[in-house]
């Protein structure tokens, strides 16, 4: 453990699910562990027992990228930790990948509705289904402007034109909305829809006031900071400050809540957590203000100063989008200006030496 997580309580310790099986958190509640083909090598997918028109069945929240390791994992879980009920809807709190890629087979396997908000639902109909699959020539342009000159990594970006759907290769056709305020009925619990912003477009997180449960997607993990970035669909979005303000609402939650996040181990500690987060943007909105200070500095001037281990192409575009969304926050606030020099570079200099 690091010092930040130290001040968290892991209730389970080190225990999590083996592949293919589930853990049992809470009553009705169960913990599926899958791996991914990514630093970040796993996610925490959730069945939460159901019923649903008098049948009794399972919710399943988020679904893991498309690829047969993963439909082999589901594959087990069906065949042993269901006892015989069927999948009555699968929920996804975004769009990513990782949440929403098998979300069509799911679907489709088990005749179940997808339940997901507007916002990621159309957005991740568009990434499943367009030639640029959030990434092509668009995205390493966006880069090239912030002052990314790597032609190995642009020419990386610029070929990822099936990135997306390489993941989600398809979308149901039809959802239910997701909205926040919404309660939503899972067996014999009300969960409330709690919106979020920064990290997805509409991602939802759930909680259960009378099982004190925190669905928190990824916008509430206890060992890394969750990815804000700018990308080249929205360029001058502030993503940075949306995430924060969107954290705060955590904080009318009880204390006690465990948290159940989509990476990571389910955690006590809900407020601490909290502060951490603002006081780890804090510190690099604070070096990257000091930057600013002694020179312009673009985008990817800033990556050394907030990320000081060597990233390749699928980890530099999330932490050049990163880099970006920090600048902002200060371009934002007033504390940096911005000018495209000569180069059609961004870059950010600070108002006040």
């Amino acid at each position: 453990m690091n010092l930040l997580e130290q001040e968290l309580d892991y209730p389970f310790g080190a225990q999590m699910p083996d592949s293919g099986s589930t853990l049992e958190v809470a009553p009705g509640v169960r913990w599926i562990r899958m791996a991914l083909p990514f630093a970040l090598d796993h996610i925490n997918l959730w069945l939460l027992a159901d019923e649903i028109d008098g049948v009794a069945g399972w919710t399943v929240v988020d679904c893991c990228i498309s690829r047969e390791e993963a439909k082999a994992q589901w594959e087990a879980i069906f065949a042993h930790e269901l006892q015989g009920r069927p999948i009555l809807r699968v929920l996804v709190t975004h769009m990513h990948p990782d949440h929403i890629g098998l979300a069509h087979w799911l679907c489709e396997r088990w005749k179940a509705p997808l339940w997901i908000s507007a916002t990621d639902y159309y957005a991740a109909r568009l990434g499943s289904q367009s030639t640029t699959g959030f990434g092509g020539p668009d995205s390493a342009d966006f880069f090239v402007a912030h002052g990314l000159s790597d032609e190995g990594k642009l020419a990386e970006i610029r070929g990822r034109t099936s990135y997306y759907p390489s993941m989600v290769p398809a979308v149901p056709r039809r959802f239910h909305r997701l909205m926040d305020g919404a309660t939503v009925r899972i067996g014999a619990h009300d969960w409330q829809c709690i919106s979020g912003y920064g990290h997805a477009p509409e991602h939802m997180a759930l909680y259960s006031p009378a099982q004190g449960l925190l669905l928190g997607g990824d916008m509430m993990l206890p060992r890394i900071s969750t990815n804000v970035s700018v990308f080249d669909q929205e360029p001058e979005s502030n993503p940075l400050q949306l995430f924060l303000d969107s954290i705060d609402r955590f904080q009318a939650l009880p204390a006690d809540t465990l948290t159940l996040p989509s990476h990571g181990k389910p955690f006590r500690g809900l407020h601490t957590r909290i502060r951490q987060l603002h006081e780890h943007h804090r510190d690099r909105l604070a070096e990257v203000l000091v930057a600013c200070q002694a020179q312009p500095c673009s985008g990817a001037d800033i990556l050394p100063i907030m990320f000081k281990r060597p990233l390749d192409a699928h980890q530099t575009t999330f932490a050049l989008g990163e880099a970006v969304a920090h600048l902002h926050a200060l371009w934002f606030k007033g504390q940096l200006q911005r000018r495209r020099d000569a180069d059609g570079v961004y870059r950010f200099q600070a108002t006040v030496a």
